[in-house]
């Protein structure tokens, strides 16, 4: 009995005493999870790729690629408009965020978003000039 108090004694000891060095470590820093994120009404230019790919520009240098779950070839054409409509918040983080159609002035056609990704400036770099928006 005698031995179970010393030991919780001990163990309460060494807990105190790195309290407060527990208390002294700087916390994580949170990640901006707005980093990837662009306000709707920054998005300049848009150029279809590929039936399944979008290349888009925001604001003057931040470049983003969508990818489409199915191919559309109303994407490739440049006379053709996108249509678009925010859900909620002006803030556009995930293909979530995004309510997308694609006309030529006749046909309207959803676009059903699987990814969307900031470009690095590398990937900028490597964009074919034609599909640069």
């Amino acid at each position: 009995m005698k031995a179970r108090f010393l030991i919780a004694a001990a163990a309460t000891a060494v807990l105190g005493l790195a309290a407060p060095a527990l208390a002294d470590t700087p916390a994580k820093p949170k990640p901006n999870t707005t980093a990837n994120c662009f306000l709707f009404q920054d998005w300049d230019d848009w150029h279809g790729a590929g039936p399944s790919t979008i290349y888009f520009r925001v604001r003057i240098h931040d470049f983003y690629k969508m990818e489409l779950s199915s191919p559309s070839n109303l994407v490739t054409d440049p006379t053709n408009h996108l249509i678009s409509r925010i859900h909620g918040s002006n803030w556009i983080c995930s293909p979530l965020d995004l309510d997308l159609k694609i006309s030529d002035g006749h046909f309207t056609e959803p676009l059903f978003i699987k990814s969307l990704v900031k470009l690095t400036p590398e990937q900028v770099a490597a964009i074919p000039p034609k599909d640069k928006p």
